[in-house]
Parts: C-alpha cells; sequence; structure tokens
C-alpha cells in the first residue's frame, strides 16, 4: 500500500471516529436536553459525517481509478503475450485446483 494511501486511509479512520463518538454523545444528550446542547451536536455530527462522506467517495474513486489501470496493464500483457498468459492461467488453475483436491 503506497504512502498516500496508508495516509487517506487513517484519516478516514479517524473521521469515522469522530463521527461515532459524536453520535454517542448526541444520543446521550438526546435523553435529556434542557440546554439545547443537542442541536450543537447534531450540526457537529452533521459536518463530520459530509467530511467523511467525501473522504469516502475519494478514496473509492481513487480505487477504482487503480483498478482501471491495472485491468489496462492486464490486457496490455496479455494481448502482448498471450502463450505466456495461458501457460500462467493454466498454473494458476492447477495450484487452485490442488488446494480444492486437498479438503
Amino acid at each position: 500500500m503506497s504512502e498516500a494511501s496508508q495516509v487517506d486511509r487513517d484519516k478516514l479512520v479517524a473521521d469515522v471516529k469522530l463521527v461515532l463518538a459524536d453520535a454517542e454523545e448526541m444520543l446521550r444528550l438526546a435523553a435529556g436536553d434542557t440546554t439545547g446542547k443537542f442541536a450543537e451536536v447534531k450540526g457537529r455530527l452533521g459536518e463530520k459525517l459530509a467530511l467523511a462522506r467525501a473522504r469516502i467517495q475519494d478514496a473509492e474513486e481513487s480505487v477504482v481509478a487503480r483498478t482501471r489501470e491495472a485491468a489496462k496493464a492486464t490486457d496490455t500483457y496479455v494481448r502482448e503475450n498471450p502463450w505466456q498468459s495461458v501457460g500462467v492461467a493454466a498454473g494458476v488453475g492447477f495450484l487452485i485446483g490442488l488446494l480444492i483436491g486437498r479438503r
């Protein structure tokens, strides 16, 4: 995993933890809100949830882009080396068959 994706993942995890903490506080305050703090926490929760959604969407777009690049590279390799690709596929299939047969 690249350093940038690790940092993005760590930021996403931190955002989700903040959203969960605010949700817990919101539930606690909802039980007996007499100060109006519930609305404040609800607003914070909404902002953090929107930020977490945006980061998840960015992470998803990044994964999709990298997957497309890998698929294009694989397609190019297979087109340039068809017999090697067939050999590798046969070998992988053979190994999977061996592993399944052991169970």
